[in-house]
């Protein structure tokens, strides 16, 4: 093989290795803008996502900054997290936008539409967490709080908390988009999934206690959701079959 030859050769990895990198750049300038135009409204944004347990916690109660740097670095590190959190939507279409020209029109046809679902169910499980989980589970820990003890929750310690719900939620929601993508590249059947329903409802039950506090309210909050996720994941996957069937014959 000639020098010419390989060179050649290497020319189409190298120009696909640009696009993946422009692509990325794009991703990460789309993430930089948001953040630089929302931290202005860092602390802000920081109090609307603290209201559900403000909202409950015992008169007199406020929450704490245990580290020197926290007021600071924790609305910075919210900010950066919503800046992220709006930009899915672009971040993903590049990621779309660099596979989709190895995609067969059949599979765009499907794809697009998977792409958009999967971004509206991970808001909604994010959603959800924020408008029913959390009211629900504060509620409760400040309710079990033995007597003499004063609530007072590091602001730092509650970020992570509820990120790791936001990521757990919006996760679990993806459960739909994960059965369909299955029973697509003809791994398992919508009947070789409902087969296996008891697993599935006691595999619900074993996530929600990881990702969740050690209560049985947050951890049925995530894994009933998750279970009828999985149902709707099940009977679109009948839909997908029965129309590639039609196609087929």
């Amino acid at each position: 093989m000639t020098e010419q030859d390989s060179t050649d050769q290497a020319m189409p990895l190298v120009a696909h290795l640009t696009e993946l990198r422009d692509k990325l750049l794009r991703a990460i300038l789309a993430i930089l803008i948001l953040f630089i135009g929302l931290f202005p409204f860092a602390n802000d944004i920081y109090a609307a996502v603290s209201e559900p347990l403000r909202a409950i916690l015992p008169e007199g109660a406020t929450m704490i900054a245990t580290e020197v740097a926290s007021p600071f670095l924790t609305p910075f590190k919210l900010t950066l997290f919503t800046a992220a959190f709006l930009a899915m939507p672009y971040v993903l279409y590049q990621v779309w936008s660099f596979i989709a020209p190895g995609m067969y029109r059949h599979e765009k046809r499907l794809a697009i539409p998977l792409l958009i679902s999967s971004v509206a169910l991970f808001y909604m499980g994010a959603a959800f967490a924020y408008f029913v989980v959390f009211p629900l589970i504060f509620a409760f820990f400040t309710s079990v709080a033995p007597e003499g003890i004063a609530i007072m929750t590091d602001i730092n310690s509650y970020l992570n908390f509820v990120l790791k719900l936001f990521f757990a939620f919006g996760l679990a929601f993806e459960i739909p988009i994960a059965a369909v993508l299955l029973i697509w590249a003809g791994i398992t059947t919508p009947e070789a999934l409902a087969a296996k329903r008891p697993y599935i409802i006691v595999g619900c039950f074993v996530f929600g206690m990881l990702l969740t506090p050690p209560d049985i309210i947050s951890q049925s909050l995530l894994a009933i959701p998750m279970w009828l996720l999985f149902e709707v994941g099940v009977y679109c996957g009948k839909i997908l079959q029965r129309r590639g069937t039609s196609r087929a014959s």
